[in-house]
């Protein structure tokens, strides 16, 4: 959901989150260095204000107790990848979690003298999880 509105309010903005902030650079003594900003053109403020405008809208999205584990990144990938990470795990993580879920599903039946209101409840706890897994 994030990423569907981040992109309707600028497509340049979710590049910023995903390839990371943008840096002018230009070439001194044969080398690739960053620009000074006060040689930036205007499209180059334009883009590098992506990663500003970022960072703004994933802080508006989290609650107080969140923003402090975010205050040391200093781009919006960063604050993503952490993001990605606290609610999602990583992704060995995520898959153990799917099979071990799919495993609980399979092997699901109702037990001896089980009310339909406890197996409606036990299949829940597994199915919702595995849904909001893929």
């Amino acid at each position: 959901m994030m990423q569907i509105f981040i992109e309707s309010i600028d497509k340049g903005i979710w590049d910023a989150i995903v390839n990371g902030p943008y840096t002018p650079k230009c070439i001194v003594e044969n080398k690739q260095v960053d620009k000074p900003w006060i040689e930036w053109t205007d499209e180059e403020r334009r883009r590098a204000q992506y990663d500003c405008n970022a960072k703004n809208i994933i802080t508006s999205s989290l609650s107080t107790d969140e923003f402090f584990r975010f205050s040391q990144c200093k781009s919006a990938k960063e604050m993503w990848d952490v993001l990605e990470v606290t609610h999602e795990g990583m992704n060995e993580v995520k898959r153990a979690r799917k099979h071990a879920l799919i495993q609980k599903y399979v092997l699901f039946k109702m037990q001896k003298g089980e009310s339909i209101a406890k197996v409606q409840k036990r299949f829940t706890l597994i199915v919702n999880p595995l849904l909001g897994l893929g």
